[in-house]
């Protein structure tokens, strides 16, 4: 089963995707991840979205790939006019997931841009979903 998130993060926002359940036995891992400016056709954009298994305390534009609560980066820049636009991803692995994820966001110009999230769901046994979450309360994959 695929369960899709969507919103609109602000520069230095973050959001929170509740996932955490009781039991742990339900796990995701991400399938898409896309962004598109909220103003696409009057502002330019140089954001960066970040996905982390764990809350952040401060929101930038570097990424990091050795930080392993890093789940996904995508990068957006361009001007106004929809030929000038690119969006890179870059998911870092399959890393399957039952906690909440948090979604960061930094634009160098102050815009804020909307996200899309495509997780797809896994059902884990007792043993799966004690590693998924000791690894996620850890930030390691």
């Amino acid at each position: 089963m695929i369960k899709s998130f969507r919103g609109l993060l602000a520069d230095t926002g973050q959001d929170t995707i509740r996932l955490s359940t009781n039991q742990g036995q339900i796990g995701y891992r991400i399938v898409k991840f896309q962004i598109i400016g909220n103003l696409p056709q009057t502002q330019g954009y140089e954001s960066v979205l970040k996905i982390y298994s764990n809350k952040q305390t401060s929101i930038d534009g570097a990424i990091d790939f050795s930080d392993q609560s890093l789940l996904g980066a995508i990068f957006l820049t361009g001007d106004h006019a929809p030929s000038q636009m690119f969006e890179q991803v870059v998911v870092v692995d399959s890393a399957i997931f039952n906690q909440d994820i948090y979604i960061t966001h930094s634009n160098t110009q102050g815009h804020a841009v909307n996200y899309y999230i495509d997780l797809e769901q896994v059902k884990l046994d007792l043993s799966e979903a004690t590693v998924a979450t000791l690894k996620d309360m850890r930030g390691t994959n």
